[in-house]
């Protein structure tokens, strides 16, 4: 089956760190351009980083400084690490990433989302 896998959210208080993580099932050759969004609840999904297949990395304004993302091309993941987390920070983050499957074909993929709960 042709996805993307999240993993890594959870609980945290305000002020700790996550890291989540986007796996490529094994039906996916490569994953080229690939970011991170989020949607807290009642509101748009919005943009948290892009990372291009050679490993450039893009925040929108709001986003720079606390999150970082980067991936591993022979595991064929993409990380998004967050630190000094707060409660507006709470929301389900959502991998996204064009790839190319095993028979050459290219997708855009979204995977299912991961719960990150900010709260003491």
């Amino acid at each position: 089956q042709v996805q993307l896998v999240e993993s890594g959210g959870g609980l945290v208080q305000p002020g700790g760190s996550l890291r989540l993580s986007c796996a490529a099932s094994r039906s996916i050759f490569r994953i080229n351009d690939a970011a991170w969004y989020r949607q807290a609840p009642g509101k748009e999904r919005e943009l948290v980083a892009t990372i291009t297949s050679g490993g450039s990395p893009a925040y929108p304004d709001s986003m720079k400084g606390r999150f970082t993302i980067s991936r591993d091309n022979a595991k064929n993941t993409v990380y998004l690490q967050m630190n000094s987390l707060k409660p507006e920070d709470t929301a389900v983050y959502y991998c996204n990433a064009q790839v190319v499957d095993s028979r050459g074909g290219h997708l855009r993929l979204w995977g299912q989302g991961t719960l990150v709960t900010v709260s003491s």
